[in-house]
């Protein structure tokens, strides 16, 4: 089956995607199975839910009345759950996430060793030169528009899975998505 998509024009890059499409649901099984069934992740989920609408309606009610000290320290206190509450769902995703970095680095290998050297797409432009260094790696020619396997799975892996979690309805809660991050910055009322 796979040689006889690979005798085709695109077939490398049908290969690829074919791959990376898999791979994604793969990743999702994995992480449905660590965490999206877990009662903490669904309790979790719910309480980022219920404090970002609380959130929300309290800052829209802030903006109506007059702002008094009670109604900050309230919403301080939302915003401080909220923020612990996201910060917990965070660490609760990091087994999981081993687990897929594994599974990706895997793939990433078998698919480096079965299209090393080889141009598997031809891009409609010529990248920057940033983007040149990570579109032709590996790539032996001049040619620009030739587009590596690298290249090309990254950019499905990261599209495709982003896309299929929003399907499957397992996109992190709203005010968790606009989180902190790992570098939190500093809380300006604290100084």
């Amino acid at each position: 089956m796979a040689s006889t998509i690979a005798s085709f024009r695109y077939g490398d890059s049908l290969v690829v995607v074919g791959i990376s499409i898999c791979t994604a649901f793969l990743c999702e099984a994995i992480s449905w199975v660590l965490i999206y069934r877990t009662n903490s992740y669904k309790s979790l989920r719910s309480t980022i839910d219920k404090a970002s609408k609380k959130l929300e309606v309290m800052k829209t009610v802030e903006t109506k009345v007059t702002t008094k000290k009670s109604k900050t320290k309230k919403i301080d206190r939302v915003e401080t759950s909220l923020k612990e509450s996201s910060r917990d769902l965070s660490l609760s995703k990091i087994k999981s996430g081993v687990v897929v970095a594994l599974v990706l680095f895997v793939v990433f290998g078998l698919l480096n060793s079965l299209f090393e050297g080889k141009a598997v797409a031809k891009l409609p432009f010529s990248p920057a030169a940033l983007v040149q260094k990570m579109s032709h790696r590996g790539i032996p020619g001049d040619d620009v528009t030739d587009c590596s396997m690298a290249f090309l799975y990254f950019l499905c892996s990261m599209s495709i899975r982003t896309n299929l979690q929003k399907f499957l309805g397992f996109a992190p809660p709203r005010g968790a998505a606009g989180g902190p991050g790992l570098f939190p910055m500093p809380d300006p009322k604290t100084n």
